[in-house]
């Protein structure tokens, strides 16, 4: 499949009907279904979700310093007010955590005065150093500050050391561990979507042997480190912070995907395919491709890919990975998916590009629990995919308790 020439259903719905409203009223009506989504007791963290994974996702910084700690489950009660001091002297990952910040230059706004860029450098240590000292069972790992700087740019030290801490046990977990075995194995889901996808690029890629740490620093960094434009980063963010932790991996597979052309022509060997690889393009359609990623996540679960290639990570051992790995897409969306394209059919290019959406397996839903989240306030152009994925989010996280008393 040419991931560049195909579109998915919920990028392609929102051209039906009546066209697109334009770029302004559509943000007023996201700033206005999420300021509703947080006034309600309990916020609405649902709501919040599709918000974060819908086209632009939460639009501004000061939107995420709202959301962003209701996604993972925390509020102003569960955030420390005051931050404990760091003792640097005595910590054993100091000097390498000192050494990894001091080369984020890149990672600051540029033009940022060197006073305030070497404050906010200072506000980085001390919070990767918090993580590590109230959780010395994480162990850290280069890569890990340029996750912990988006969140300090964004919400703040005390915000961020909260949330930075919360991912460490959770989504991060994994790459926190004391070796990079799980890493790699969270790795391996990467060949087996491009094989499901296109199996012709998975073909060139298997004979030149190029493996997958080429998306090494992608996935452990979110893409922080490969991203120069900072509205990309955030906006990633969004959507990684309100999906299955596992979601980075299928966003690196649509990346793959998107530059089919580009791998078929480049020279079919280690080296060469590495090199390409590695780069990311200054610019990608990144709505299309979050899109696509959740569309592949739906037609190709965690938990389908974990039987039929034996891979298995640390944080399946964790109560809440586990419910999510485990949880599959429920079949009404599907149906619902399926529903809606025949009635607003699409034009016979899109039809013979897409794949069939009876290829996608279908399995036992969890139709009664899922729909306590108000599934009708779902917007057409989210599609029911992403639908799927908030799904697998709010089994997920952690707690279980955001919406389901």
């Amino acid at each position: 499949m040419n991931l560049k020439r195909s579109r998915s259903v919920g990028a392609s719905s929102a051209l039906n009907g009546l066209g697109k409203p334009d770029p302004e009223s559509r943000r007023r009506r996201k700033q206005a279904e999420i300021a509703h989504a947080l006034q309600r007791t309990p916020v609405d963290v649902g709501s919040l979700r599709r918000m974060a994974i819908s086209e632009g996702g939460l639009m501004d910084d000061e939107t995420r310093r709202l959301v962003w700690p209701r996604l993972l489950n925390m509020d102003d009660e569960s955030i420390p007010q005051t931050l404990e001091p760091v003792d640097r002297d005595n910590n054993k990952d100091f000097n390498q955590v000192l050494l990894d910040v001091q080369r984020s230059l890149r990672r600051f706004p540029p033009g940022m005065p060197s006073e305030q860029r070497e404050g906010l450098q200072e506000e980085l240590i001390d919070i990767i150093l918090r993580v590590l000292i109230k959780n010395p069972q994480l162990h850290y790992y280069q890569g890990f500050h340029d996750i912990a700087v988006t969140f300090l740019l964004v919400l703040g030290e005390r915000v961020a050391t909260a949330l930075v801490e919360k991912l460490s046990t959770h989504h991060l977990r994994d790459f926190m561990d004391p070796t990079m075995d799980n890493t790699k194995h969270i790795l391996n889901y990467l060949m087996p979507i491009i094989e499901r996808v296109n199996p012709e690029l998975y073909d060139f890629m298997q004979e030149a042997e190029v493996g997958t740490i080429f998306a090494l620093s992608w996935l452990i960094t979110w893409f922080g480190h490969v991203l120069s434009d900072f509205r990309h980063v955030v906006r990633l963010y969004d959507f990684f912070l309100a999906c299955h932790p596992l979601m980075p991996i299928y966003f690196a597979a649509v990346i793959v995907l998107y530059r089919e052309e580009e791998v078929l022509e480049c020279e079919c060997d280690m080296a060469s395919l590495h090199h390409l690889l590695s780069r990311i393009p200054e610019e990608l359609p990144y709505e299309t491709l979050i899109s696509r990623a959740g569309d592949l996540f739906v037609q190709f679960p965690p938990s389908e890919l974990a039987r039929e290639r034996s891979v298995r990570t640390a944080a399946s051992t964790f109560r809440d990975f586990d419910l999510a790995s485990t949880q599959p897409p429920p079949d009404r969306y599907l149906r619902h998916r399926r529903k809606h394209q025949q009635k607003q059919p699409q034009n016979q290019e899109q039809k013979h590009k897409q794949r069939p959406l009876d290829t996608i397996a279908v399995v036992q839903p969890s139709a009664r629990r899922f729909i306590r989240f108000a599934v009708m306030g779902l917007t057409v152009a989210l599609g029911a995919a992403a639908l799927a994925v908030v799904n697998s989010a709010l089994e997920w996280a952690p707690k279980l308790d955001l919406l389901f008393p």
